[in-house]
């Protein structure tokens, strides 16, 4: 039986997309592997210039591995440079977005070379690369992802990802529902909303008859499944975020009091510079407003160091942000040029180094507000979906709804499962807690 090996790098789409490669090579007759493989994909990112380092690290890491492999490259770094792709010693194919889930059909063709060495489109508005059959399961996880939404329309000054992407695209309401029914079937317990720009879903297509016409529509049809699970949203624009999400959320307990934030930055200037949807007034607005209504609501951000102009009272503004708004999970990278978008021909350029200090500022900032926060759910009960368990010490990894991680001592229970906890004290970024009845 050959072994195929998947790497996977970017966002929750791409483990999505992975996923649904890796079962079409099952369904082929092929072997899932961690190690040494007969064929590697790897499905890369290109949202930063570090992001395409890391890709081409990758591949070279995969050759080693096994120099008599197929190497296959895919994903938004292979649509947009599929040539650099192709120039790597070792690389036998390199597949775009549009194709990149018919690569378990494809590579029986790399056999006869009746392949092209590179397959890409360059018609964006073809680029929907959307997932057809359902997924039976996720490997090595207690979490599945599921994928409701493909491409972004917004064009980001800073960003490629609409180019590599393409155009916004909703998966159908029905689909969605049919998919996370057969993975809640299958015993998952918790599902990840994920999308390119996830709080899109539905602006695309006309209402449907059940309801599901935007992304709370679709949260009250997944809440009338049959089911213990619970539904957690990716990182979600802020101009996404309104009452009836933030009502639901915080009225529904099969809704993670979670939300991660595409933010970026928090001053007016630069958000409109970047070509944001809001402005620092909307940005407190909005979250201010769901810390108000959703209780013990923690809160996650995507935010850019150092993007061209951004001066120290800008950056300032940013990093007010993070403490005002107790942001915990701060997810800091520094602005990276990217040929072809209009942000790098700005001609006011931060110098790296700053953007470096910038970055580690803010991640610095989001520490203190997670430690915060973390104490805060001292003394607390909750209940913790259990991701791994240490062979040695008994001990259950996971994380309790809001996503704070969470270590439950001497768990008696199977990864994957629920466990009530009280938690008792927190050691350095982690909750630590009992089982009820355990204490």
């Amino acid at each position: 039986m050959k072994r195929i090996a998947l790497r996977t790098l970017g966002c929750k789409v791409n483990t999505y997309e992975s996923e649904q490669i890796l079962q079409g090579f099952i369904r082929n007759g092929w072997q899932s592997a961690n190690g040494p493989a007969d064929l590697y994909v790897i499905n890369t990112c290109t949202v930063t210039r570090e992001a395409d380092r890391q890709a081409r690290q990758e591949i070279r890491r995969c050759i080693r591995e096994n120099p008599n492999a197929r190497i296959v490259v895919t994903g938004c770094y292979a649509e947009m440079d599929g040539a650099a792709c192709a120039d790597m010693d070792g690389v036998d194919l390199v597949v775009g977005n549009q194709f990149k889930l018919k690569i378990p059909e494809l590579v029986p063709r790399l056999e006869s070379g009746s392949l092209p060495r590179i397959l890409t489109e360059n018609d964006v508005d073809d680029l929907i690369g959307l997932p057809d059959p359902l997924l039976s399961g996720f490997s090595n996880r207690a979490r599945a992802f599921i994928q409701i939404q493909q491409g972004c329309d917004q064009g980001c000054t800073f960003c490629i990802i609409h180019r590599a992407r393409g155009a916004s695209r909703s998966l159908p309401g029905d689909d969605i529902v049919a998919q996370v029914q057969r993975l809640a079937d299958s015993g998952f317990a918790e599902f990840v909303l994920c999308g390119v720009d996830l709080g899109a879903f539905g602006q695309d297509v006309a209402a449907d008859s059940d309801g599901g016409q935007d992304l709370a529509g679709l949260l009250e049809r997944l809440l009338r499944l049959d089911g213990d699970f619970r539904i957690r949203l990716g990182s979600l624009d802020p101009v996404h975020i309104n009452d009836h999400l933030i009502d639901l959320i915080a009225g529904e307990s099969r809704i993670c009091r979670h939300l991660h934030v595409s933010m970026q930055s928090a001053d007016t200037l630069i958000l409109k510079r970047m070509k944001r949807r809001y402005d620092r007034e909307k940005l407190y607005q909005v979250v201010e407003k769901a810390q108000t209504r959703i209780p013990n609501l923690v809160v996650g951000a995507d935010i850019m160091a150092g993007f061209p102009t951004e001066d120290e009272s800008h950056f300032k503004n940013t990093l007010d942000a993070v403490t005002d708004l107790q942001v915990s999970f701060t997810h800091v990278f520094p602005y990276s040029e990217r040929p072809g978008t209009p942000a790098a021909r700005i001609p006011r350029q931060v110098p790296k180094t700053i953007r470096n200090l910038r970055a580690k500022r803010l991640r610095q900032a989001g520490d203190a507000v997670r430690h915060k926060t973390l104490r805060k759910f001292v003394g607390q009960s909750a209940t913790a979906l259990i991701e791994r368990i240490d062979k040695d010490s008994g001990d259950g990894w996971g994380r309790i709804d809001t996503y704070l991680p969470i270590v439950v001592r001497d768990f008696r229970g199977t990864r994957g499962s629920w466990v009530p906890v009280d938690i008792d004290h927190i050691d350095d970024t982690t909750l630590v807690a009992a089982e009820l009845g355990n204490g």
